[in-house]
């Protein structure tokens, strides 16, 4: 049932997407996480603050892997079922293929209108850097990105453990990659308590983040894409991002799109200036969201596909 459950989860997530209305599971995981912040956030000591900060990775990733495969293993002794809806509802609340496509349509919708005001405001959304002066390059070069790093953690990454691990393996990934979000801050506050979070993160993504890098330039080449310079570019610029993942699946779309990411960013009213992946071959123009979309979309599918066709076999 396994390959059936995978792609099930995946068009439920595109069914439903992520009502705000709906108790998602990460937003527990958000609210749990603050909550033990606040206890455990204390102190001056580096060492402390490093094992603090360890602890609340292990409380949050573990408790919630944990729980998801008491309640599966008990489903699975009385109802198998209800085991096999509990398993395609928790894999679905993995995903945000829908979520993403939905963000990303209202800011080109915006752009369109000539609201650049309000494409600031729905970039908000999705991306942590400031928005409030972008002008209208820069938002969409800022969606781009904000694509490609998303396509590795909000579908690539998450099938990627629902195939090996179930939802066991897939909700762990997601608290993982939200005590990233939230505590992997490379700055005075998180530098030593966010410390655990950040390199779980990127040992968690490793693999997927590569993976991810590869679908794009399948898929580049599958949309009429340039998925040469997809391909060379990943190769060249992938390792130059500070992050040791997120580099790979931006600059093989950076490639794909002929375009330039990176450069001067502000985070929280502070200058950072990330090297550049890519080459500036064409100008910006808002197509560059719809065809960034379509990439992601077609990388969702074959991602869906190719992990069910693994479990089928395996």
């Amino acid at each position: 049932m396994e390959p059936l459950n995978i792609f099930l989860a995946y068009f439920l997530d595109w069914i439903l997407g992520d009502p705000r209305w709906f108790p998602h599971p990460v937003k527990g995981m958000g609210r749990l996480i603050a909550v033990l912040e606040k206890k455990l956030r204390t102190g001056q000591s580096k060492r402390m603050l490093r094992i603090k900060g360890g602890l609340l990775v292990i409380i949050v990733a573990g408790g919630c892997a944990f729980i998801v495969w008491l309640a599966l293993s008990f489903l699975r002794r009385t109802n198998p079922v209800l085991e096999t809806i509990a398993w395609v509802f928790l894999g679905y609340t993995c995903l945000a293929t829908r979520d993403l496509f939905s963000h990303v349509r209202n800011i080109l919708e915006k752009i369109r209108n000539n609201d650049i005001e309000g494409a600031r405001q729905k970039l908000s959304l999705i991306v942590a850097r400031d928005t409030g002066n972008l002008p209208q390059e820069k938002i969409i070069v800022a969606t781009v990105e904000s694509i490609a790093e998303s396509t590795n953690d909000g579908i690539v990454a998450p099938l990627f453990y629902l195939v090996l691990g179930g939802p066991v393996l897939a909700i762990a990934y997601k608290a993982i990659n939200t005590l990233d979000s939230m505590l992997g801050y490379k700055n005075e506050k998180y530098l030593y308590f966010g410390w655990a979070a950040a390199r779980l993160d990127d040992i968690a993504n490793f693999i997927p983040a590569r993976i991810s890098g590869l679908l794009i330039v399948a898929s580049s080449f599958i949309a009429g894409k340039d998925s040469k310079n997809s391909f060379f570019t990943m190769l060249h610029d992938g390792a130059k991002h500070s992050s040791p993942n997120s580099g790979f699946p931006e600059a093989a779309m950076a490639g794909a799109l002929g375009m330039r990411m990176g450069g001067a960013a502000f985070y929280g009213g502070q200058l950072y200036v990330k090297p550049y992946l890519g080459e500036e071959k064409r100008q910006v123009e808002p197509f560059f969201l719809s065809d960034a979309l379509a990439i992601m979309l077609i990388s969702s599918v074959l991602m869906a596909t190719i992990g069910a066709l693994f479990r089928w076999v395996v």
